[in-house]
């Protein structure tokens, strides 16, 4: 059972590289003495890094647009920009995690990608109720078992109802239910509770420990469902 809930995407770490550190290329060194200087180079430096950062974020607007059918063209135009500016702040801040594995150019367009993404998730959940209950069970199922198999998997799905709803604490319920079970994505979530994805996640990882070592001491585990959890 993973640590990272299913329904989140897997996204690129904008924090930090590795610890080791790279010979720059010329493009990238320039890239980093510039935004480092002061003055009009590094306003210019500046102004062509936002640039770079809207085409990545209006990529990737443009690639997920399909899925967001609700969402009109001025609509996304606007999360892109927001994305590149956002990810220029988180670019500035961050010029000393940069070690030269990659181009500077590559390394900033993640920025971007990732800053697309989360406000593109979060469009999509805006004005929308998140449900706090399992919305289906069903999802559990696994078809074609044998009947021991599935009266055995009905057992654990009616000893996990049980454990969530006893064991865990009303946030760590809440928490489980809206990322785990109705895939609610994690930086909607953090947003409506005043959280962030950290706090989130420890508390995700806490409430599967706990119904873990709950049914554990039932003598169930959670192998047949560690994909859904």
């Amino acid at each position: 059972m993973s640590d990272v809930p299913a329904a989140s995407v897997v996204e690129v770490s904008t924090t930090r590289e590795s610890s080791t550190v790279a010979p720059l290329d010329l493009e990238s060194r320039r890239w980093l003495d510039d935004l480092k200087s002061v003055g009009t180079t590094r306003d210019e430096a500046v102004a062509r890094l936002h640039e770079l950062l809207l085409r990545a974020a209006r990529f990737e607007v443009a690639r997920r647009r399909p899925t967001l059918p609700h969402l009109r063209g001025g609509d996304l135009d606007d999360v892109a920009f927001e994305a590149a500016d956002d990810a220029l702040v988180g670019v500035l801040a961050r010029l000393d995690d940069f070690r030269g594995l990659s181009r500077f150019t590559t390394w900033a367009y993640k920025f971007a990608i990732f800053e697309a993404g989360v406000k593109l998730r979060r469009r999509a959940w805006q004005r929308r109720e998140l449900p706090l209950e399992p919305e289906s069970w069903s999802l559990f199922a696994s078809t074609g078992q044998s009947p021991a198999g599935g009266a055995e998997q009905q057992e654990l799905l009616l000893a996990l109802q049980r454990a969530i709803a006893v064991v865990l604490t009303p946030h760590q319920r809440q928490v489980l239910v809206a990322l785990a079970l109705n895939g609610i994505p994690i930086d909607v979530l953090a947003e409506r509770l005043g959280s962030n994805r950290n706090a989130l996640y420890k508390t995700l990882h806490d409430a599967r420990q706990k119904l873990r070592g709950h049914l554990a001491e039932n003598g169930l585990t959670l192998d047949m469902m560690e994909e859904e959890l």
